[in-house]
C-alpha cells in the first residue's frame, strides 16, 4: 500500500532532485553577486562585485570567447551531421561513419581534448609525421596551435566530441518522420538527394533535436576543462576565469566569481536568443529556397565535403587516443621521431597507485549516481505506465533544464551553501551533483525504450494471476534488460566526464580521474597525463561494451524473448 502511495509521487520527487539542486545554487550565486556573503563577514546588497568585475580588462575578451567558440562549435556541429545526414544516410559510408562515431560518443571531453592536443601541437604527432622528410623541421615550429588566441583549436576539440551526439540523436529523430519515402517522392520529382532531404525532411528533424543542439551551445560556451587544455590563457575563457576566482584564497574574490557566473549565464541566455532568431531566419531563407524550386547542382560536392568533415572529426579522436595510448607507453620520445625509442611499463608503475586510487573513487561516485538515477527513471516511468501520466512539452523541457543552465552559473552558488551550512565536503555532495547531469541523459535514454514496450505482455502476466509488482520485476524489467544497461552505461560515462561538479562541490578533495588529468595539463608531463587519460575513456567506454555483451549472453538461448 505504502508503494502504491509513493510511486504517484516519484515524478516530483525526481524532478525535485533534479531542478533543487539547480535552484539552490542560483539563489546562492544571486546573494554574493550582490554583495552578500555571511561567511566573509560581507553583507549586501551592493554592486562592488560587477564593479571589480568590470573593471577586469581581460572581460571583453573573455566574454567574447565564450560566445564566439560555443556559437562556432554548436553551428558546424549540426553543420557537419545535417549534411552527412541529408546525403548519406542509409548508405554504406554513412554505416561506416555511424560504426566509427557512435563509440565516440562515451569518450570523456578532456580525454578527446588531450588526444587532440598531442595530435595537433607542433610537436605533436601529425608534426612528427612529416618531420623533417616533408618539412624540414628539425625542431617543433613557432606556431600557436594550442590554446590560440581566437579559440579556434578549443572549438574544433568541441565540435569533435558534439558530433557523434548530434548524429545519434539525429538518427533517433529520423526514425519519426518517414525520411525515406519523403526524399523518394522528391527524387522522383527531380531532386537531388541531399537537396531533397533537406527541404522535406530536415524541419521535422529539427523540431526534435532542438533541445539537444540547445544544451550543445549552452555546455560549449561555459565548458571549462576543455577550455583549460585547449583554450587561451591570456585570457582564458570567462568560466575558466570565474574557476580561478573561486579558487582564491581571498573569500572577497567569491563575489567577483558569482558576478561572473551571472554574467556567464546572461551571456549563454542572449545567446540562445541569438540562435533561436537564427532559426527563425534560416527558416524564412529555406521557404524562399525551397520555393524556388532548385533542384541541387552541388548536392555531389557538398555531400561529399560533409562526409569528409564527419570523418574526420572521428579520425581525429580515434588518433587522439591512439597517441594517448602511445605516450602512456612511451619511453624516451625526441622530435621529431615519428614514435618513441621504446616502449615501457614505467610510467604505468609510477602513476599506476594514483591512478588506481582516482579510478576508486571516479567509479564508487559514478556507479551510485547512475544506480540512483536509473533507479528514479524506472520509478517515474512506471508510474506514468500505471497511473496513465504523460509528460507535457513544458515538462520535457524541465528535464533539459540542468543541462541548459551553465554548471559555471549554479555550481559555485550551490558551493556556498553546503559551505554556510556546514555540509561536510566529500563523496556525498558530489554524487548529488553528478546526479543533476546523469538524470536527464539516463531517462532520455530509457524513455523511448520504455514506452515502446509492448503492454500486452503485462495483460498476459496479469490474466495468470500476476500483480504489478511481480509484472514489473519478473516480465518487464527483464526484457528491457539491454535499454537498462544501456541507460546505465550512459549515467556512468557522463559522471566519468564531471569535472566542474567535482572540483568546486568536492572542494579539491575528491580526486577522480577527470580532475587528476586536467589538474596535469599545466605541467606538459605527455607521460602521466596519457595514463590519466587513457584510464578515464576506459572507465567510460567499458561499461557500454559490458551493456552490449552481458544482453547477448543472457538471453542467448531465449532470442524469441529478447526486447531491445
Amino acid at each position: 500500500m505504502r508503494r502504491r502511495r509513493f510511486l504517484p509521487l516519484l515524478p516530483a520527487l525526481t524532478l525535485l532532485a533534479m531542478l533543487g539542486p539547480v535552484a539552490a545554487g542560483l539563489w546562492w550565486t544571486l546573494l554574493p553577486a550582490f554583495g552578500h556573503l555571511p561567511a566573509a563577514g560581507l553583507t549586501g546588497p551592493s554592486i562592488d562585485p560587477f564593479n571589480a568585475l568590470f573593471d577586469w580588462q581581460g572581460l571583453p575578451r573573455a566574454a567574447f570567447l565564450s560566445l564566439s567558440t560555443g556559437l562556432i562549435a554548436t553551428a558546424v556541429s549540426l553543420l557537419i551531421v545535417t549534411l552527412v545526414t541529408a546525403g548519406w544516410s542509409g548508405t554504406k559510408p554513412f554505416r561506416v561513419l555511424e560504426r566509427l562515431l557512435s563509440p565516440l560518443l562515451s569518450v570523456p571531453h578532456a580525454a578527446a581534448a588531450f588526444g587532440l592536443a598531442f595530435l595537433i601541437a607542433p610537436s605533436g604527432w601529425l608534426s612528427r609525421m612529416v618531420s623533417p622528410g616533408l618539412t624540414g623541421w628539425e625542431r617543433p615550429p613557432d606556431l600557436l596551435i594550442v590554446q590560440d588566441t581566437w579559440g579556434l583549436t578549443m572549438a574544433a576539440g568541441l565540435v569533435a566530441k558534439e558530433v557523434p551526439f548530434l548524429l545519434l540523436i539525429t538518427l533517433a529523430a529520423l526514425g519519426q518522420t518517414d525520411a525515406r519515402q519523403s526524399v523518394n517522392v522528391a527524387q522522383a520529382l527531380g531532386y537531388g538527394r541531399l537537396t531533397g532531404w533537406l527541404k522535406t525532411v530536415f524541419p521535422r528533424v529539427y523540431a526534435q533535436i532542438r533541445p539537444p543542439v540547445y544544451v550543445v551551445l549552452a555546455y560549449s560556451m561555459s565548458v571549462v576543462d576543455v577550455a583549460v587544455i585547449l583554450g587561451p590563457n591570456t585570457p582564458p575563457p570567462l568560466s575558466v576565469q570565474i574557476v580561478k576566482w573561486m579558487s582564491d584564497p581571498d573569500l572577497a574574490m567569491r563575489l567577483v566569481a558569482a558576478a561572473g557566473a551571472l554574467l556567464q549565464l546572461g551571456l549563454v541566455i542572449g545567446a540562445l536568443v541569438l540562435w533561436r532568431a537564427g532559426e527563425s531566419l534560416v527558416a524564412f531563407l529555406g521557404e524562399r529556397w525551397i520555393c524556388a524550386g532548385r533542384r541541387g547542382r552541388w548536392d555531389g560536392v557538398v555531400a561529399g565535403t560533409a562526409l569528409f568533415g564527419g570523418a574526420a572529426a572521428a579520425l581525429a579522436v580515434l588518433l587522439g587516443l591512439l597517441v594517448l595510448a602511445i605516450w602512456s607507453f612511451a619511453g624516451f620520445w625526441g622530435y621529431p621521431d615519428a614514435l618513441p625509442n621504446g616502449f615501457t611499463m614505467r610510467n604505468w608503475m609510477r602513476h599506476g597507485d594514483g591512478a588506481l586510487e582516482a579510478l576508486g573513487e571516479t567509479a564508487f561516485i559514478a556507479l551510485v549516481a547512475a544506480t540512483a538515477a536509473v533507479l528514479l527513471t524506472i520509478g517515474c516511468l512506471e508510474a506514468e505506465y500505471r497511473y496513465g501520466l504523460r509528460l507535457r512539452a513544458r515538462t520535457v523541457w524541465l528535464l533539459y533544464l540542468p543541462l541548459l543552465v551553465p554548471q559555471i552559473a549554479f555550481l559555485p552558488g550551490l558551493q556556498t551553501l553546503l559551505l554556510g551550512v556546514g555540509a561536510e565536503i566529500g563523496r556525498i555532495p558530489v554524487i548529488v551533483a553528478h546526479l543533476v547531469f546523469v538524470l536527464p541523459y539516463v531517462f532520455l535514454s530509457l524513455a523511448d525504450p520504455y514506452r515502446a514496450w509492448d503492454g500486452r505482455m503485462g495483460t498476459i502476466a496479469s490474466a495468470l494471476g500476476a500483480g504489478p509488482e511481480r509484472v514489473l520485476w519478473h516480465v518487464r524489467l527483464p526484457m528491457l534488460l539491454r535499454p537498462i544497461l544501456t541507460a546505465f552505461a550512459v549515467g556512468l560515462a557522463v559522471s566519468v566526464g564531471q569535472y566542474l561538479p567535482t572540483l568546486l562541490i568536492g572542494g579539491g578533495r575528491v580526486a577522480t580521474l577527470t580532475t587528476e588529468a586536467v589538474a596535469l595539463a599545466s605541467g606538459g608531463d605527455r607521460q602521466a597525463i596519457g595514463v590519466y587519460a587513457l584510464m578515464q575513456t576506459g572507465a567510460a567506454l567499458i561499461p557500454f561494451a559490458l551493456a552490449l555483451l552481458v544482453p547477448a549472453l543472457v538471453w542467448r538461448n531465449r532470442r524469441g524473448l529478447r526486447y531491445g
